[in-house]
């Protein structure tokens, strides 16, 4: 008998991020938070399937969002929509403007020159999708959201790419309908994404 590798994933103690300060939607104080929630002494990992439901732990999780300016400086941002494949079943049939996924045990280790929240987003987009242009990242904000029962247990850090040409792509079959489109298009449109893409899109991008 083949015996299951049980995921695990990294988290932190809510009561930690409510120390820090606790917040409803996107903060851009990252200063405030990050060093804390990374810090490896608040860190650790737990199996994915007992954390799922646990509001007492937060699952990090790196949010990634790329933007394109066209020569007319308007800007689009890559979206798609999620297939059943991909890992959490209660956001299947969403649209998202995020690529990004669990930090996982797999991610501690290697050469040790990376920490294991940057191994694991690196994994992520190396999995998830293929980057056929240059791009610089910054990491712009946070997402909290306790309204709704997967947003209670997972806490977002967005990163945004700027990418000189719209040219990503997905690797994974269950990313679908995607590709590059115009944030305004996009803000009239919000019913349809996934939560955290509603507060991202309209904290980045709706004041512009």
């Amino acid at each position: 008998m083949v015996e299951v590798q049980t995921e695990r994933v990294l988290v932190v103690p809510t009561e930690l991020f409510h120390r820090l300060g606790h917040f409803q939607g996107f903060s851009a104080d990252v200063e405030r938070y990050l060093d804390d929630l990374l810090n490896p002494q608040n860190v650790s990992y737990m199996p994915r399937d007992e954390v799922e439901e646990d509001p007492s732990l937060k699952q990090l999780i790196p949010y990634c969002i790329f933007r394109y300016r066209d020569g007319e400086g308007r800007q689009q941002v890559f979206q798609y929509t999620r297939g059943r494949g991909q890992g959490e079943g209660r956001l299947h049939a969403k649209r998202s403007v995020g690529i990004g996924g669990h930090i996982s045990s797999v991610d501690v280790g290697g050469d040790g020159s990376l920490h294991p929240y940057e191994e694991g987003m690196r994994r992520e987009l190396d999995e998830e999708v293929v980057i056929d242009t240059p791009c610089r990242q910054q990491c712009v904000g946070l997402i909290n959201d306790d309204e709704t029962p997967v947003g209670r247990v997972h806490l977002g850090v967005v990163h945004l790419f700027d990418v000189e040409q719209p040219s990503v792509r997905p690797r994974e079959a269950d990313i679908l309908e995607a590709g590059f489109r115009p944030v305004d298009e996009m803000l009239q449109d919000l019913a349809g994404f996934e939560t955290w893409s509603q507060i991202c899109l309209s904290a980045l991008f709706g004041g512009k």
